[in-house]
């Protein structure tokens, strides 16, 4: 027989002598639970790899160099420990840096439901609201944490590797060694604002399913639909409304004159994608029946 747990808790427990609904599972109780997972672990490893398998690759295959007359990001990625950051940032926003976004997000709430203890936590007591609030806190916290990682050792990793410099541009021209750090940082808040409708679509699911790998397989899947719909020039001005056309608007970053505009605009998008999501999340809990 399942049990519908319900919110708020009973005045019973209301009035118990030292329960606080805000002290219910702190978030540095659910961070250390979820730093402690093996797959936050894994994560980690992957992220600090990529660095040094690409310093490997351009080893073992030699300088890059532009085709037919154009020079991209890639082909400027050994100028610079700033260039190479930049390099790894290009080469893992589309996909790679969506991965942890997407586990994190969509493991929190499903796995609790997996492993049969949600209904524990909610009959501790732990608000809903609350025990929704914690876990998406840390788990944007930690898809933060990865992005800043990335090209931290990136850019640590390739000053060893090819020295301190400044950023060179692909379009010519380059910004200095104190000017790129900034802009990297700006690229870097891009991308995980871009992110927030993945971050928000598995948080939904998260909350829909038992299946942990449900829920981030789906949301990474709907991510690459969007990418190939994105594709789909057919789509014309349509794509505007579709985050993925926005997610490399962060190239206006490292142009020699800032320019915010398609970043203010992907971010608006993106936004508005999430708050939507985030608000069915919550309001899809605060009525589901746990039975897990």
């Amino acid at each position: 027989m399942s049990t519908h747990l319900n919110t708020p808790v009973s005045p019973l427990v209301e009035t118990a002598p030292g329960y606080r609904p805000r002290h219910t599972l702190p978030l540095r109780v659910e961070a250390m639970r979820q730093w402690k997972r093996r797959r936050t672990l894994v994560m980690g490893a992957v992220l600090v790899a990529l660095p040094f398998i690409l310093i490997a690759a351009f080893a073992i295959g030699g300088t890059p160099s532009g085709r037919d007359g154009r020079v991209t990001l890639m082909d400027t990625a050994t100028a610079s420990g700033a260039n190479f950051a930049a390099t790894c940032l290009f080469v893992s926003a589309g996909f790679l840096l969506v991965v942890p976004v997407a586990l994190f997000c969509g493991d929190t709430v499903a796995q609790e439901a997996s492993w049969s203890s949600l209904r524990y936590l909610l009959a501790a007591p732990v608000p809903r609201v609350r025990l929704l609030l914690s876990k998406l806190t840390v788990a944007l916290g930690f898809s933060l944490a990865a992005m800043v990682l990335l090209p931290l050792v990136a850019l640590i990793a390739g000053t060893v590797a090819y020295g301190w410099g400044p950023l060179e541009l692909p379009t010519g021209g380059s910004i200095t060694a104190g000017d790129a750090i900034p802009r990297l940082a700006i690229v870097v808040a891009f991308i995980f604002v871009s992110q927030l409708v993945t971050a928000a679509l598995a948080f939904w699911l998260s909350t829909k399913t038992d299946a942990p790998l449900g829920a981030v397989g789906g949301a990474v899947g709907l991510t690459i639909v969007g990418n190939v719909l994105d594709a789909v020039t057919a789509l014309g001005s349509w794509r505007d409304f579709l985050p993925a056309h926005w997610q490399f608007a962060w190239a206006d970053a490292l142009q020699p004159h800032l320019e915010w505009g398609g970043m203010l605009k992907g971010s608006a998008i993106s936004v508005t994608y999430a708050l939507i999501l985030f608000a069915l999340a919550f309001r899809g809990f605060a009525r589901k029946d746990i039975v897990s």
